[in-house]
């Protein structure tokens, strides 16, 4: 028994010197973080000026993938006509669909593949009113949105549009989602243009008009448009990452710029339940809405499984070594923590959705009244897609859920793939990672994985090297603000979102 024993512990302190061994000689990467302080910044009044009026536009894009009013959207792209003379004046451009915009600033050397910078100039509604407001921020509803009016203007210091600028922010809704970025490549095409700076290749603006709603009609149709002309891009840059405060990210002393080299799928499942209708005083002994919750139950129980995926490890090996020694030890001896790993990252809302295809439960219909029993439930799933997981394995796990009921399952929205994953190892990505430490030196970053759907995914039909990123630092309470109430950008990010952009148009081929 003895000799049992000594030999239990001598194979654990085997494993403990394997486990400590590999912990201290993974090769997560350095990073390389500079001594000096932010990149001092200016702030450009006339910059800042052209971003707040552009805001007071209501380019709000809502209703049926793209039917909505288009009367403001015709007043923006006069407002950037007027805005930005010299782009207009000094590059080739073109409306696509009427309301997408493509502007090329011509290069020196034809025979080298362009870059192409996206945004996308409308945004979603201000809150649940339907409200519109004049220049000057003022609501102008109807009576009976007034309530709800009233409530979306208490949630916002200034009015949705007001486009305000105070204590070093502007507001409203779309300053950083998308605007923000719009305007400040605006900015810095101009700033080329001033300079008498010719690039080498290429270089596009791509702007559509209804990504908030699917981009069917805008980015879409734009990339179809370079696809038929033949032309491949080196890049393509949009929206997607950030740079996460320090503390954003648990166990990390620094801030994080994350770089989206791929996008989840997407999958939303309307799934009618069948069963017995009638008054609820003879109830069957299971409902429509019982089995519904059935349903549901295994949806949730049963999940997609959780996984590591070569992108993920690459984010794994590139922050992993600034983070706890608990996290180092698992991440380095995947061999043998891998499941306690996973099972970690997966009490987490936002790590939980890196390591797997994540199943949402948002919308539920049954009878109308209190004493009815519905004859048909139904309810809407959202699946997001994780790399490796299929659009038909998705399919399969919500035939396994509704085995043995009566069910129809329709699709909705725009089911589709997740996206290819882009490399890191070209210039287009190195570039991102020069620009970044231009502004925020001492940030590290990596390459993420993308959770919403954005333009770029389009845009596969025309690069490999397609990256999401929004070179912009932002809290907790910030990032809360999109979509939601009281957006804002800082002045100061707004200004090196300029000087970003810039370096990567002036020095792409340096």
């Amino acid at each position: 028994m003895k000799r049992i024993l000594l030999i239990i512990l001598g194979i654990l302190i085997i494993l403990a010197a394997v486990l400590l061994i590999r912990t201290f000689t993974y090769p997560f990467k350095k990073n390389e973080q500079g001594s000096q302080a932010d990149v001092k910044w200016v702030k450009d009044n006339a910059a800042v000026q052209r971003l707040s009026d552009g805001i007071k536009i209501p380019t709000v894009s809502a209703g049926d993938l793209g039917n909505f009013d288009y009367a403001p959207f015709d007043q923006f792209k006069e407002y950037l006509k007027n805005s930005y003379p010299l782009i207009y004046q000094n590059t080739e451009n073109y409306e696509i669909n009427k309301y997408g915009l493509v502007f090329r600033l011509k290069g020196s050397n034809a025979a080298l593949e362009p870059i192409v910078f996206l945004s996308h100039m409308d945004v979603v509604a201000p809150g649940d009113a339907d409200v519109k407001n004049k220049e000057e921020g003022i609501f102008r509803p109807d009576d009976k949105a007034l309530p709800a009016v009233k409530k979306v203007a208490e949630d916002w210091d200034f009015a949705p549009f007001s486009g305000a600028v105070a204590d070093g922010r502007i507001y409203g809704r779309g300053s950083i989602d998308m605007k923000g970025m719009l305007f400040s490549l605006m900015e810095s095409m101009t700033n080329m243009i001033k300079s008498g700076s010719i690039p080498q290749r290429d270089i596009y603006l791509a702007f559509g008009f209804d990504e908030e709603v699917g981009g069917r009609k805008g980015a879409m149709q734009i990339a179809q448009f370079f696809k038929k002309k033949g032309l491949k891009f080196d890049a393509v840059y949009d929206e997607g990452g950030l740079i996460l405060e320090k503390g954003s990210i648990k166990g990390i002393d620094s801030d994080v710029a994350v770089i989206g080299c791929a996008e989840k799928g997407f999958l939303s499942a309307k799934i009618k339940v069948k069963g017995l209708g009638g008054h609820s005083s003879m109830p069957p002994m299971q409902s429509a809405i019982g089995k519904a919750a059935v349903i549901m139950q295994r949806l949730e129980e049963d999940q997609m499984k959780p996984k590591i995926t070569p992108l993920i490890k690459e984010f794994f090996d590139n922050i992993g070594g600034t983070m706890p020694f608990v996290n180092r030890l698992a991440i380095s001896n995947q061999w043998l923590l891998k499941s306690v790993l996973l099972s970690q990252l997966a009490k987490n809302n936002s790590t939980n959705a890196l390591i797997r295809s994540t199943t949402a439960l948002t919308m539920m219909k049954g009878s109308d009244g209190t004493n009815v029993l519905s004859p048909e439930v139904e309810f809407v799933v959202n699946f997001r897609l994780l790399s490796g997981d299929s659009v038909k394995d998705i399919r399969e796990h919500i035939k396994k859920a509704t085995k043995g009921f009566d069910v129809e399952v329709e699709e909705i929205d725009n089911t589709r793939e997740a996206s290819a994953v882009s490399p890191t190892n070209v210039k287009a990505y190195q570039l991102i990672q020069q620009g970044i430490k231009q502004i925020y030196p001492n940030a590290v970053t990596t390459p993420y994985l993308t959770m919403a759907g954005t333009d770029a995914y389009k845009y596969q039909i025309v690069s490999k090297n397609i990256y999401r990123f929004m070179p912009i630092k932002i809290t907790d309470a910030e990032k809360q603000s999109i979509h939601s109430t009281n957006e804002y950008i800082s002045i100061e990010n707004y200004m090196k979102m300029i000087l970003y952009f810039e370096y990567i148009m002036r020095n792409y081929d340096k």
